[in-house]
């Protein structure tokens, strides 16, 4: 674990907002010349704080209207039978977010996906081929009431 001030902490809540701020803005933003914020945000990159940059598009601009979260659970959980399931789950592009969980489920994935017949299609074609699967339960989103957001910074 990194120890972060409080210049670091807004530099990070800054750049979680909007990650195309150029270095200038980002300074002036959190109160530092140019060069020191640039500093700061290298160092943030090189330990790992900072994991990367990407656009966030709009799923109803691409036509993506249906978000699925589906819940699944596994027969068995040998460390074949895990791994084979993460990696289909990985190469799956429909497959936006993989979560492994501790309950009643194993996974909870999220799809994002064009329609109803799609989704039907890519669960016969991809997810009841998963190894070792024992049950599938979805759940469909009618609407997002909080997008995501920045992390909170301890």
């Amino acid at each position: 674990m990194v120890t972060l001030d409080d210049i670091d902490r807004h530099i990070l809540l800054e750049l979680q907002r909007d990650g195309r701020l150029t270095n200038q803005e980002l300074a002036d933003r959190v109160g530092l010349s140019p060069s020191p914020c640039l500093r700061r945000v290298r160092l943030l990159q090189e330990c790992g704080v900072i994991s990367g940059y990407a656009a966030t598009l709009s799923q109803d601009a691409l036509g993506l209207s249906i978000t699925a979260f589906v819940r699944m659970t596994l027969l068995a959980h040998t460390s074949q039978v895990v791994d084979a399931v993460e990696d289909r789950l990985r190469s799956i592009p429909e497959v936006v977010e993989a979560y492994l969980l501790a309950g009643d489920d194993d996974y909870l994935v999220k799809i994002v996906i064009d329609s109803f017949a799609a989704y039907e299609d890519l669960v016969r074609r991809e997810l009841r081929t998963l190894p070792s699967l024992s049950s599938i339960k979805t759940t469909f989103a009618f609407a997002v009431t909080k997008p995501p957001s920045p992390l909170p910074i301890p």
